[in-house]
């Protein structure tokens, strides 16, 4: 009988001081009995630093890594997977959880899949900063069928056009990692780029399970995408560039527009008028620009502020 696949759990932390015993925690409760965990703290300031030697005098098999200065989350990874061993590798933000059976589920997931297959991706329960569940990352039907878009498969287009992938959930297989070099540490966030990069040259495959706790809280690194100025927006402005290149067909060309409008649309009405300007350019690169863009171009150019729709939007959303 052949070994289990080691599976590598890179633990990343920054000032999750408060979600850190718990997050620890589900990954060492694992019934999957074959995990090397590695815990890369980003600098905190908060008191992690702390936990963790705790956690490594009482579990010796920890490995720790400090990142020497705060770096961000795509070079916090790639120090913490460059120092792995695994077959398949978990990206883990220590204000997640893991649930018990998570690993174990995917690994055998992946062991029914061909190497075509780099991603098993799963549903998410959302969690609040007190632990207390608030929603599940899929709609699903009163007898608990999935109701919802979570293809397999090619599923390049699909990325391109919209988010799907609650991005914690994911086991990468580790020739994925190594064919793309890690995160691209330009970036401000890896999710996108990753998606786009590794979509292009493996499939995916969708387990009809909640595997994980996803924390939902006001620090997340999401909370401010749209705030005026925010890095992440560049961010995608250069994963949309990247995408660009990648395009083969008519239909990724325009589930690309479909992005860009949606990414223009957002810049603009958060007065990111400069990335807004850069999208709108590409779009018309693409697919050429339809009327309506080529008002919000002259209001994104004129610097006209329309910000208040979008929050009258969300509200009557909400």
């Amino acid at each position: 009988m052949s070994p289990l696949p080691l599976v590598s759990v890179v633990c990343l932390c920054y000032n999750h001081a408060r979600f850190l015993r718990e997050a620890l925690d589900s990954v060492l409760v694992q019934t999957y009995p074959n995990i090397e965990v590695i815990v890369v703290d980003d600098c905190s300031t908060d008191g992690s630093a702390s936990i963790i030697r705790e956690y490594i005098a009482k579990h010796p098999h920890i490995k720790f890594i400090s990142t020497g200065q705060n770096r961000g989350n795509t070079t916090a990874f790639n120090m913490g997977w460059r120092a792995s061993h695994g077959a398949y590798i978990i990206d883990f933000a220590t204000d997640d959880a893991l649930l018990p059976e998570r690993v174990a589920q995917q690994v055998a997931a992946f062991e029914k899949l061909d190497q075509t297959y780099g991603v098993v991706y799963t549903d998410a329960v959302y969690i609040n900063d007190a632990s207390t569940p608030t929603a599940y990352h899929y709609k699903r039907r009163q007898n608990g069928e999935l109701d919802d878009f979570a293809p397999s498969g090619d599923v390049f287009a699909d990325l391109l056009r919209q988010y799907f992938i609650c991005p914690p959930t994911m086991m990468v297989r580790r020739q994925v990692f190594d064919h793309l070099g890690g995160y691209d540490e330009t970036l401000a966030y890896e999710d996108f780029d990753f998606w786009v990069r590794s979509s292009r040259i493996y499939n995916y495959f969708y387990l009809d399970k909640v595997t994980t706790k996803r924390r939902v809280h006001t620090h997340s690194l999401s909370g401010g995408w749209y705030k005026p100025g925010n890095k992440l927006l560049a961010s995608t402005v250069m994963v949309c560039r990247k995408a660009a290149a990648l395009v083969k067909t008519g239909k990724e060309r325009e589930a690309l527009a479909q992005r860009l409008k949606y990414e223009a649309r957002h810049a603009y009405l958060t007065r990111n008028f400069e990335e807004a300007e850069q999208l709108l350019d590409l779009l018309g690169q693409q697919a050429g620009i339809p009327v309506l863009y080529k008002f919000l171009g002259v209001l994104n150019r004129n610097r006209i502020n329309l910000g208040l729709l979008r929050k009258v939007y969300h509200y009557l959303k909400h």
